[in-house]
């Protein structure tokens, strides 16, 4: 203030010089405030502002949230939000992108978002398509399907495979006194895949294969199928390699073609169908599955929350961010996903009971054998508590 006051009693021409010198002082001293200190002839590094993501695991989910299966993605899609909130997993990013409307999109979208790790997508046909993309971007698959064709080279299956269960359901007949076993299967590749895995699961057990027969879905073929099977001799069990509605329609033909007593036998496909309790053709059928102690658990969560009912192969999506949680543990963001870990040995443990990855891509679950009474899925052979050898 007293400069201030000074300075008025000056001439203007005096008051300009003396406003331009202050100027430059407060000037000066401004930057020497700004001025970093030296450090042995450096600077300090530069202060930047770090980006909120590279502390975050990016992870793409692929799934088909609109069109046919669009009912399938979205609870799919709604499981791994449970997933997230119930293990707190604030490290995973986790963004859905949707196959409907294009898988190649959808993945080469998600890999220059920089994800580094894929879950999904649903379907077989699906996985080699993005496969084609993520693996020369060094990104690997976690599907959801159970195309075993489609696994292998940092592809790798979450889905139920069909011959695991087959395995699973026949060397448990066996053990029963079941040892004459026919087989009804779908003429599609799923069909064919299980023709070879019933014919190496009856080997293995020590059984005899009286036959397989392919049917295409109608009462008609399955008429003939049982007719040649019955035909064969003695049958002890017929394991129909199909969906529940097919074995609806399969299980009288076989009853009305001189397979009265034969025990039937399914696949982990029944277990996605919760109808079949409720037909009483079914009843006394045994299939393998993964076990549903804790599935019904999550089931009641997931209705609390949605408002609705889980589809059961919503599990999957469950299980799959358990695992990301898991491994996130010594996974550093912003490197590559540690592949290596998925094939620990030790496996890990889910909604749909304990599963490991072998190095080929595939899965090896522990199941149990169910069976199909009035109004429910019974254990009737509990899941083992260790994998085989």
């Amino acid at each position: 203030m007293v400069a201030f006051i000074a300075a008025t009693q000056r001439q203007p021409q005096d008051i300009v010089v003396w406003l331009r010198r202050l100027l430059a002082v407060a000037m000066l001293a401004l930057l020497a405030a700004c001025a970093p200190i030296p450090r042995g002839g450096e600077g300090p590094p530069p202060v930047v502002t770090p980006d909120p993501l590279d502390s975050l695991h990016r992870v793409a989910l692929l799934l088909p949230m609109t069109g046919p299966d669009g009912d399938v993605g979205q609870s799919i899609a709604n499981a791994t939000a449970l997933a997230l909130s119930d293990t707190k997993a604030t490290n995973i990013r986790l963004i859905t992108y949707d196959t409907a409307q294009g898988v190649t999109a959808a993945v080469r979208k998600a890999i220059a978002d920089g994800n580094k790790v894929i879950l999904g997508p649903l379907r077989g046909d699906h996985v080699l398509e993005a496969a084609a993309i993520a693996r020369p971007a060094g990104v690997p698959i976690i599907s959801f399907s159970n195309d075993v064709g489609v696994a292998g080279q940092n592809v790798f299956l979450l889905g139920h495979l069909p011959n695991q269960s087959i395995d699973r359901v026949v060397r448990y007949a066996k053990s029963q006194g079941y040892s004459r076993i026919g087989g009804i299967v779908s003429n599609n590749v799923y069909g064919q895949r299980a023709q070879s895995s019933l014919t190496s699961a009856v080997r293995s057990a020590g059984g005899t294969l009286v036959g397989i027969h392919e049917t295409n879905g109608t009462s008609a073929s399955f008429d003939a199928a049982a007719r040649k099977l019955s035909a064969a001799g003695q049958v002890d069990a017929v394991l129909i390699a199909d969906s529940g509605r097919a074995a609806v329609t399969a299980v009288p033909s076989l009853r009305r073609n001189g397979l009265r007593n034969a025990k039937i036998l399914g696949t982990d496909l029944w277990n996605l169908d919760g109808s079949l309790a409720s037909n009483p053709t079914m009843y006394g059928a045994w299939f393998a599955s993964v076990s549903d102690t804790l599935y019904n658990q999550y089931a009641g969560k997931y209705r609390a929350r949605f408002g609705r009912a889980p589809l059961r192969l919503s599990s999957l999506g469950y299980d799959s961010v358990l695992l990301i949680a898991r491994i996130a543990r010594d996974w550093r963001p912003g490197t590559k996903f540690p592949v290596a870990q998925l094939t620990d040995p030790q496996g890990f443990i889910g909604v749909d009971g304990a599963f490991r990855f072998i190095a080929n891509g595939l899965t090896d679950r522990t199941l149990e054998v169910q069976e199909i009474q009035a109004g429910k899925f019974v254990t009737v052979n509990a899941a083992p508590t260790t994998f085989g050898k």
